[in-house]
């Protein structure tokens, strides 16, 4: 099957999930007890104040009619206005998905420098005490919740310890460096500001280490299981009966070919992070999408809940597609079998 077929394919299937994302959103949205126009309005507001802004929100309309025109609005790349800051909700998302996708991108990068690893050394001394250590530790992560890691992290290092900060993305003695990719730590370097860059390092490491260990785990048990059955080929024994070292035959050898299905375990813990960033987001005050949302759900603000909603959908589903591409591309069998 071709990359276009492929990509073609994804696109159909990416139109089903965004209506099927809004449809179940918007539905449970408006089952949730309360009324945002009473919210907004305030307790001490007359009735007719509050009908008012029924009908300016449009929510006086049948739930059908709000919805046609919530997707109206969906296509036309309008997703409307949040009720809580009275703001375009994209113009939300797109100040606070950059610190989101930081978080994640980091807490993958911790996942996988530590993760392949273990699970490399957990297969090759298999049944070994490092193997027994490997799978406690993956075991761990997969039950741990983050909210009770992020509280013990903080607990540790900025309680007791004190060494890194309890939260927020740099401390507020700096001055936010230019905005350039949304990113603090690249935008600091853009900007030549290291002090700015070393607080924006200390300010991430908890939150993407208590983000990232559950799927260190994860991917430690991909390795592992890929890196097992890799050492069992009839091409490792050849190059063993070769006269190669134990260096080569793992890690070129074995290790670039168990990593092609381990491809999909990374793209697919890519958007598990970026949903799973609203608890750590809100255990050490983060301001991305995750801290967004909750407020957001606080205060009854359907347009920003469902935009957040169908913007992560939307992403994971691009994931999945880049997934499948790289997929195809470091493995031409992939092709035949489609």
């Amino acid at each position: 099957m071709s990359f276009l077929n492929v990509i073609r394919r994804r696109l159909m299937f990416l139109i089903l999930v965004l209506f099927g994302v809004t449809v179940i959103t918007f539905t449970i949205s408006n089952l949730i007890p309360g009324d945002p126009a009473r919210m907004i309005a305030g307790d001490r507001a007359t009735p007719e104040i509050v009908q008012n802004i029924r009908e300016d929100l449009g929510l006086d309309k049948p739930l059908p009619i709000q919805y046609l025109r919530y997707l109206e609005g969906v296509v036309q790349g309008d997703f409307g206005n949040s009720i809580r800051t009275r703001r375009p909700v994209l113009e939300d998302l797109r100040i606070f998905f950059p610190a989101t996708l930081e978080l994640a991108l980091t807490a993958l990068f911790f996942a996988t420098a530590l993760g392949i690893p273990l699970g490399v050394a957990s297969a090759v001394w298999k049944d070994k005490p490092i193997d027994h250590f490997v799978r406690v530790i993956a075991v761990t992560g997969i039950s741990t919740p983050a909210f009770w890691l992020g509280l013990l992290v903080i607990l540790l290092f900025y309680g007791n310890l004190g060494w890194l900060p309890s939260g927020g993305r740099i401390d507020p003695s700096l001055e936010m460096p230019t905005r350039v990719t949304g990113f603090l730590m690249i935008d600091s370097l853009l900007a030549g500001d290291l002090t700015a860059f070393g607080s924006a390092l200390k300010h991430i490491l908890l939150p993407a280490f208590t983000l990232g260990f559950v799927h260190l785990g994860v991917v430690a048990r991909q390795v592992r299981a890929a890196m097992l059955e890799e050492l069992q080929q009839d091409y490792i024994r050849t190059a063993k009966a070769n006269g190669l070292s134990r260096f080569k035959v793992v890690f070129t050898e074995a290790l670039p070919n168990a990593m092609i299905p381990s491809i999909t375990v990374l793209g697919l813990a890519l958007g598990d992070l970026l949903y799973g960033a609203v608890l750590t987001e809100t255990v050490f005050a983060w301001p991305g999408m995750g801290a967004y949302v909750v407020n957001s759900i606080q205060a009854l603000d359907f347009p920003a809940v469902m935009g957040f909603t169908v913007v992560v959908s939307l992403a994971y589903v691009l994931i999945n597609l880049a997934v499948d591409l790289i997929y195809m591309a470091v493995d031409p069998r992939i092709r035949e079998v489609s």
